[in-house]
């Protein structure tokens, strides 16, 4: 019953608790990382409730309590709270131990390019498919945004999201089966394009990879407006 509260707990104790660390002070940060976090939830909450009331996805009342939002369950709303915290974390100490790993800015650009023109060339040829065309759609804006962002923080995050892909795939995979009997979260797969990683639909990844990026494009911005207060640079 408790199984997707474990997964949480589990994907956000460490990182909390390594916030504290002397060297890396990522609690200093919180005054852009938690508003950013309630900000891009909000969004993202909004569309989860109105594609599980449409059935693309749902939730295994077996795996989870019986508190609800709307219609999700109170886990899920905490995902988008746990989830993207740990991933900003983990991208944060991965730039302070590595920071000299990025793609230089025309490769960003490259790379950023090439993905947009495959996105819109897979949507166009799903436009049925609603959790395709959701997900692809919200990676191109994040993508279109990170070309307007002067930080460049996108050479950085496509190194970093590569590391967050391996405890995605962990925590996710069972999230979707992986391991376990039954899945946590179900989905209907005349929504999306069928094809899975472990149990992980490939959908997940771009809606990932939208969802910390929006996080960290946000953070980036409400640096701004605090010109002179030293941080680390996201």
């Amino acid at each position: 019953m408790w199984l997707y509260a474990a997964l949480l707990s589990g994907s956000f104790i460490i990182p909390f608790v390594l916030s504290f660390d002397r060297k890396l002070q990522f609690y200093k940060q919180w005054k852009y990382v938690l508003p950013s976090i309630i900000t891009v939830a909000l969004f993202y909450m909004v569309f989860d409730i109105f594609f599980t009331a449409k059935g693309v996805w749902g939730f295994n009342p077996g795996y989870h309590s019986s508190i609800y939002f709307f219609n999700l369950p109170v886990e899920e709303v905490l995902f988008f709270i746990a989830i993207p915290y740990a991933c900003i974390f983990l991208h944060e100490s991965f730039i302070l131990y590595f920071p000299g790993i990025k793609l230089n800015t025309t490769t960003g650009r490259i790379v950023t390019a090439i993905v947009i023109f495959f996105l819109i060339l897979m949507i166009s040829i799903n436009l049925n498919k609603i959790y395709t065309v959701y997900s692809g759609s919200l990676m191109i804006i994040a993508l279109i945004l990170s070309f307007l962002d002067k930080s460049f923080l996108i050479n950085r995050f496509y190194i970093t999201f590569l590391v967050i892909l391996v405890p995605f795939l962990l925590v996710n995979g069972i999230l979707t089966g992986s391991f376990i009997k039954q899945e946590v979260v179900w989905y209907n797969d005349q929504e999306n394009l069928g094809i899975r990683i472990f149990a992980i639909p490939v959908e997940d990844f771009g809606y990932a990879f939208s969802l910390i990026l929006f996080n960290l494009l946000l953070i980036s911005k409400l640096k701004g407006l605090y010109p002179k207060t030293k941080h680390t640079s996201f």
